[in-house]
């Protein structure tokens, strides 16, 4: 138990750290803010006063007189001045609030959006979208109304009460210590039952996380779901999800209402201990008519704003829970990080060289073990072998979406970790076995690859990369969005707009992962053509399954378990009888290749 209190209070003041940062720059507004807002509400606890002597003056006069009247219009018109003070000091704060509260909210956002781009590769592949997404809008909205509950109920309370308390003990101390001594009560049980609660809006949150989760897999996994007949499973998985969080909802709601009950009866309580205070001190002549309205004025007025602490309490302990996700993804170091002082990397050649690289995804499986391997400048090689090889993993090591555990990467005499990240990925065009593109037009998209290059430039890539003609005839042409993730276009039509993409880059190193896996036999003899003009004086890595596609490199690396198995041209591997390479190309050879349908691997 006392290792949950510490985890969540260690939340709590890492929530609050990190809204301090993005507050402090703020200083005046913030602070204006509040101390107008504390004087509106000085000016609530005073006004009663005023009153207190006007009913003291009409409680006293047994005859009316002119005396009497113009003293209790002098009274009214104070308490009228007093009223304008409090509006204008509390629209004062107000405005201040809404001036400084949508900057931190967009700070927070770019902060929580800025970190999260510096994650790594392994990050994301761990994490739902959907949640990561919903993580960064809750910090947002959890400091909304972390600074409405401290601005409109927490700065209220305290300034009403600590003027409340003030009054009635100059009243009489009987009042002020029987007002004091309830008022510890009611915040001690306020504070001991939220804490208690402040696990299960954890849950809650948790399992709403799980919830957003659940719909961003099946919403980005369609088509396998369409395909495979899993309506029914997946509407099975996000049932029972969604039974837990409302049961979850309902365990948390039903405490509220207990709350709300044990606040009502000390509400109670205060009230009867307060008149039956004030009865006492007039039965000995120390109390008047006006006091008797005072302390209702001041009940009510604690009542009121007690009644918001418990309400305000349990939001600002949510409002920690549903920030909470998102502030431990701030706390979570980056895996692959700049070093101190890294210069950009200066890629002019193209060499490529691994040395003794030591690489696991676990501790219990190494993927590559002194692994050697140097591709020329300006080279084109193409790595084969079977899945789960480590083809994959070498290229996603060179631009450095993993750190090695060992040995070193190397471009142009350069080790890669010593260089920046920007430089290093500037320097490399990919195009991937499954391109993703921007929610954004096909010019945008083909942009990415150099996003100062005029429109002009992007057409001629266009049409180096044979895009160009099914781009016209989309409804928009270039100004055609494409869908989330390029939806819209089919496989072969995404990968000549990534290809596109990679030709206006122009990088002087290329990686093709399986650069024409999705095309069809036409589709693929057009961009057979822009791949050799986009490899021209590039290096290049090409990984393939489907062999007849690397048959006129320089140079074909065998890879298998992590090693370099053989390398050679084409003909050459083919020489060694029982290789690998000549067991995967007589396989291929025996009527894949000639179909369209041809494996992947």
């Amino acid at each position: 138990m006392s290792t949950v209190k510490k985890k969540k209070s260690f939340a709590v003041r890492e929530v609050l750290h990190v809204y301090w940062i993005h507050i402090k720059r703020y200083p005046f507004a913030v602070s204006f803010a509040a101390l107008f807002t504390t004087g509106a509400f000085v000016f609530s606890t005073i006004i009663p006063l005023w009153y207190k002597r006007i009913i003291d003056i009409a409680s006293t006069s047994t005859v009316p007189t002119d005396a009497a009247a113009s003293a209790m219009t002098a009274l009214l018109t104070t308490t009228v001045v007093l009223m304008v003070f409090r509006m204008l000091s509390r629209r004062s704060g107000s405005l201040l609030n809404t001036y400084f509260q949508p900057k931190v909210i967009r700070d927070l956002g770019e902060t929580a959006f800025s970190y999260l781009l510096d994650h790594s590769y392994r990050f994301f592949a761990n994490n739902f979208t959907g949640t990561l997404v919903r993580r960064v809008a809750r910090l947002q909205r959890s400091f909304e109304e972390l600074a409405d509950r401290i601005m409109f109920d927490l700065i209220p309370i305290v300034a009403t009460l600590v003027g409340a308390g003030a009054v009635l003990f100059w009243r009489s101390s009987l009042l002020g210590w029987l007002f004091i001594g309830w008022l510890v009560l009611f915040i001690t049980v306020q504070f001991a039952i939220l804490s208690w609660k402040i696990k299960f809006n954890l849950k809650v949150s948790e399992k709403d996380s799980e919830a957003t989760g659940a719909i961003s897999d099946a919403i980005s996994n369609d088509v396998t779901i369409r395909t495979f007949a899993g309506e029914n499973h997946e509407r099975t998985i996000f049932k029972k999800v969604s039974e837990e969080l409302a049961k979850l909802r309902f365990k948390s709601w039903a405490i509220d209402e207990v709350i709300n009950m044990i606040q009502a009866l000390l509400m109670i309580g205060i009230e009867f201990l307060l008149f039956l205070g004030t009865i006492h001190l007039w039965r000995l002549g120390l109390a008047t008519v006006g006091d008797f309205i005072l302390v209702q004025s001041y009940v009510i007025l604690a009542i009121d704003r007690l009644w918001d602490l418990g309400n305000a309490l349990r939001r600002l302990y949510e409002s920690f829970a549903d920030a909470t996700e998102m502030v431990e993804i701030l706390n979570t170091p980056h895996e692959i990080v700049d070093q101190k002082g890294a210069l950009p990397l200066v890629v002019t050649n193209g060499t490529i060289d691994f040395h003794d690289v030591d690489f696991r995804f676990h501790a219990e499986r190494d993927i590559l073990e002194k692994f050697n391997l140097t591709i020329s400048a300006k080279e084109k090689v193409a790595l084969v072998g079977p899945s789960g090889a480590g083809k994959t993993t070498i290229t996603k090591l060179i631009l450095r979406f993993y750190d090695i555990s060992g040995g070193g990467i190397y471009i142009d005499d350069q080790n890669i970790a010593e260089g920046t990240q920007e430089s290093l990925r500037s320097a490399i065009a990919f195009v991937p076995q499954e391109p993703v593109l921007f929610h954004r037009t096909l010019m945008e998209n083909i942009r990415y690859g150099r996003r100062g290059a005029t429109d002009a430039e992007v057409m001629e890539a266009a049409r180096q990369a044979h895009c160009y003609d099914f781009i016209m005839n989309t409804p928009e042409g270039f100004g055609t969005f494409v869908g989330e993730r390029g939806i819209k276009l089919s496989g072969g039509e995404r990968q000549r707009v990534a290809i596109a993409r990679a030709i206006l880059k122009n990088a002087p190193i290329l990686i093709l992962d399986e650069a024409t896996s999705s095309l069809d036999s036409e589709s693929e003899m057009l961009i057979q053509d822009a791949l050799v003009k986009l490899m021209e004086g590039k290096t290049v890595i090409a990984i393939a399954h489907r062999l007849s596609t690397v048959m006129k490199m320089d140079r074909i690396i065998v890879i298998e378990d992590g090693k370099v198995a053989m390398m050679g041209t084409h003909n050459e591997l083919l020489s060694h009888d029982g290789s690998l390479y000549k067991k995967l190309w007589e396989i291929q050879a025996g009527g894949f290749i000639e179909d369209d349908m041809t494996a992947k691997g």
